[in-house]
């Protein structure tokens, strides 16, 4: 009887570290996913000041834009954590938005071969950036299922696992995809 005790609490014991192996190696997955975010992120962030340049070459007397979007530009690099990254990067968005529909009313800032090099960099960084955030945003939710989970939820907050926050659109991004542009022939 004593063997068969002892039998269960060691089989209790390893299924307890199982279970905080598999938590600790979610919650790993979590940050790593934040870090790939946080390099594209920088990626972003150093392609803003040639972007504001080369316009300032074209439109310099546009400087409230100008300034608006260096301003959010360092409200982004400022930011710390999913969610003010997430609100921080929105408004960076908008501003960004407001430069390129700028840029269409100057033919020769459109032309112009370094501006649209950077736009097309800026593109891609961009498309980088929502695959690293969908995938950030999956293994949160992952973490958060395993961490609320019967019976992981019993003791994963005394472990030190809490809940993570999801990078998510602003209010301003998410009217700009309900709002998407319709082709009409």
């Amino acid at each position: 009887m004593e063997w068969v005790l002892l039998g269960l609490v060691i089989l209790l014991l390893l299924w307890l570290v199982v279970l905080y192996n598999r938590l600790v190696s979610l919650r790993q997955a979590v940050s790593q996913a934040w870090a790939d975010i946080e390099v594209q992120l920088k990626q972003r962030h150093d392609l803003i000041p040639n972007l504001v340049e080369t316009v300032k070459g074209y439109a310099a007397h546009e400087s409230g834009t100008l300034e608006a979007v260096i301003a959010a530009r360092n409200g982004a690099v400022r930011a710390q954590g999913p969610e003010q990254a997430g609100a921080a990067e929105g408004v960076l968005g908008a501003a960004l938005g407001r430069l390129f529909a700028l840029a269409e009313a100057y033919p020769d800032l459109k032309a112009n071969t370094n501006f649209l090099s950077l736009q097309a960099e800026l593109s891609a960084v961009e498309g980088t950036l929502a695959a690293a955030r969908r995938f950030f945003n999956s293994s949160v939710a992952e973490y958060n299922a395993a961490i609320q989970s019967i019976p992981a939820v019993f003791f994963a907050g005394a472990a030190g696992f809490g809940p993570r926050g999801f990078f998510e659109l602003d209010e301003g991004e998410r009217a700009a995809t309900r709002n998407a542009p319709q082709v009409k022939f």
